[in-house]
């Protein structure tokens, strides 16, 4: 797996808020690899959910950052791939979080729902913070990853 690669991902009501995080992610020097959307045009969310799992699945990325109107569905379509732990997050704590209890590879964001600091520190924190493990693991592993 490429642990410096973070794959980014959105729909058309994603496509601003992901322009700007990945002008902050690649002031940071982190490597980015963008599977779309490419203007706000609308388009179909499942489509890149399942692009977020081929990629996390291949390993051409570790983690990833998917946004949508609401991050609900195009979770839901990453969350079909079964090596995807997506997880919606509204704050910088359920982003730490879904990284410390749940191993979560995938940060899913609702561009219409969170403004853009809430978002950053969403990502700060799911890129930052590492799973615990311990009493965590036996149900991480029930997930089917």
């Amino acid at each position: 797996m490429s642990e410096s690669v973070i794959a980014i991902a959105c729909d058309h009501g994603g496509y601003e808020l992901k322009e700007l995080l990945k002008t902050i992610l690649l002031n940071k020097g982190l490597q980015l690899l963008d599977l779309g959307t490419d203007s706000a045009e609308s388009v179909d969310y499942p489509e890149f959910g399942r692009a977020m799992g081929n990629v996390i699945e291949s390993g051409k990325a570790s983690r990833g950052i998917l946004i949508c109107g609401t991050g609900i569905g195009i979770s839901i379509a990453a969350n079909r791939n079964p090596t995807v732990r997506a997880a919606v997050c509204h704050s910088g704590l359920s982003a730490r979080l879904s990284r410390q209890h749940n191993d979560a590879n995938v940060l899913a964001l609702g561009a219409r729902l969170i403004g853009v600091e809430t978002a950053l520190d969403c990502v700060e924190q799911f890129l930052t913070t590492e799973f615990e493990g311990g009493r965590h693991q036996r149900r991480v592993d029930q997930l089917g990853r």
